[in-house]
């Protein structure tokens, strides 16, 4: 057994629901409680509405097992009832069993998703992540944080929460409420491209300018 050298402060960290919890006493087979946890940390970071997995996302190296125990464990799951399997065709997922998971299996049921589904791509390492983002330009991570962001996502687009906290840390105004303050500015009223491209055309001609009186003064100066 490899020694473990302990969680770093640049981490993100994944929320276990509390009903998970009182489970493990009822949980004795490894295989169930590995997809299951893997389950809760790839769907935790993933985006949008439809959040869900095929077998195949159930990855055997970091799980430690092969693809028969990954079924088995999966079968055990959703037995269970901590995991939902949605089947459509010849497509399958798995889905939390949370409000959010219910709707989307039976969504995916009946056929009302999108084509792009099929193509959804599950590693969280490839998708943008707000905490990563506040740890690196903010600050700590902490709990209250955590639940913050979370509840921001509803409500903004990864783009805006991660041009938010960048914005933030440009202007060396490192706390939420200022990351807030934008996000609730750019709600109401919009975010101000129109308001950027004039600008920067305003300080091109201003630029322009400035260039022409300088030409202007040399010479004045022959």
């Amino acid at each position: 057994m490899s020694t473990f050298t302990g969680f770093t402060s640049s981490e993100t960290f994944t929320q276990i629901p509390d009903s998970f919890i009182h489970l493990l006493k009822e949980i004795d087979d490894a295989a169930e409680l590995k997809v299951t946890l893997y389950a809760l940390w790839r769907i935790e970071h993933m985006e949008g509405s439809f959040r869900a997995l095929r077998e195949a996302d159930f990855e055997t190296e970091s799980l430690g097992m092969d693809v028969k125990k990954i079924k088995l464990g999966l079968g055990k799951a959703v037995k269970r009832g901590t995991l939902l399997k949605s089947t459509k065709d010849a497509d399958a997922f798995y889905f939390l069993n949370s409000p959010r998971g219910r709707l989307s299996a039976e969504t995916f049921a009946k056929g009302n998703l999108p084509e792009s589904v099929k193509n959804i791509s599950a590693s969280p390492a490839a998708q943008p992540n707000a905490f990563k983002l506040y740890e690196q330009n903010i600050g700590p991570l902490t709990p209250l944080i955590a639940d913050t962001l979370k509840d921001a996502e509803e409500i903004y687009s990864q783009e805006w929460l991660a041009d938010a906290i960048k914005l933030a840390a440009e202007n060396n105004k490192r706390s939420w409420k200022y990351i807030e303050a934008i996000l609730k500015r750019w709600k109401e009223e919009g975010r101000a491209e129109k308001q950027d491209r004039r600008n920067n055309k305003k300080d091109g001609q201003q630029s322009v300018n400035r260039k022409i009186e300088q030409l202007r003064s040399r010479a004045g100066k022959k």
